[in-house]
């Protein structure tokens, strides 16, 4: 059984600055981590694996050169093959052109049984790449996974939902894109991070993988970011602090005093 992991490499956003005058990203200086829910993806697919002893794991991510650290990460991890996407041509790719690229990749890497993703990347908040990706391999998906367990030929998820949860299954192959509730990644340890650093990281170009020029890149991409900015801040907050009686007292008496609401005179 193979198991693919889509991961991507995103600032951390608590290191995030955006420059005022060009509303770009200030990446300078800012540290760059796996993805948090890739994170997780990562973990259950190394899990499965552990479990079941006849997967293999590979961690696939589409990037400029440096994104080599995080597949390092996941080979340290405890993956079994690492590639990276790599090429001028994928620049500004937004996900619907990422997902043509992923989706080439991972028809060039044979029978894939699973496909696991982040829920959405923390720089976008998009949640559509792991959706696309399905769509274009034509296979099933399950999203919002917070458990995953395999019977045979079927993958059954519990999937969060706004006020509850609900159990889905869906037949191999499928792709799942899971959130941070359905495990804690581990911390690779010594001995995985320097067997990572001696194990080689596949580099694919376009010239690698079926996809026409056209349609990867910026030009192929439908949707463009045209401004990147912080809000401004208005006000400063206020903190309530103590019981909840008295909390609940002194939210009902500022919104009194700023006339949001009004108490009714009693009978």
């Amino acid at each position: 059984m193979k198991i693919v992991v889509c991961i991507k490499q995103v600032p951390d956003t608590n290191e995030v600055r955006i420059d005022p005058k060009t509303g770009t990203l200030i990446r300078d200086g800012v540290p760059s981590i796996i993805n948090p829910d890739d994170k997780n993806a990562l973990e259950e697919a190394i899990k499965l694996k552990e479990q079941r002893g006849n997967v293999s794991v590979s961690a696939l991510c589409m990037g400029p050169p440096q994104a080599d650290t995080a597949l390092r990460e996941a080979l340290a991890m405890g993956v079994d093959e690492a590639i990276l996407l790599s090429d001028r041509a994928f620049s500004g790719s937004d996900t619907y052109a990422t997902s043509e690229a992923l989706a080439a990749a991972i028809k060039k890497l044979g029978e894939v049984s699973l496909i696991l993703c982040g829920r959405q990347a923390i720089d976008g908040d998009t949640a559509q790449v792991g959706p696309q990706l399905a769509q274009k391999l034509g296979i099933p998906q399950i999203t919002c996974a917070a458990s995953l367990e395999l019977d045979g030929d079927i993958v059954r998820c519990r999937q969060e939902r706004e006020g509850g949860c609900e159990i889905v299954q869906a037949q191999l192959p499928c792709m799942v894109g899971v959130t941070g509730a359905i495990n804690t990644p581990r911390y690779p340890s010594m001995a995985g991070i320097f067997a990572a650093y001696a194990k080689p990281v596949a580099v694919w170009t376009i010239r690698n993988i079926d996809v026409p020029a056209d349609r990867v890149g910026l030009a192929a991409s439908p949707t463009n970011v045209l401004r990147t900015f912080t809000p401004e801040t208005k006000r400063e907050g206020k903190m309530l602090e103590g019981s909840a009686a008295t909390v609940a007292a002194q939210l009902v008496g500022e919104l009194e005093r700023r006339s949001v609401i009004k108490r009714r005179a009693a009978r």
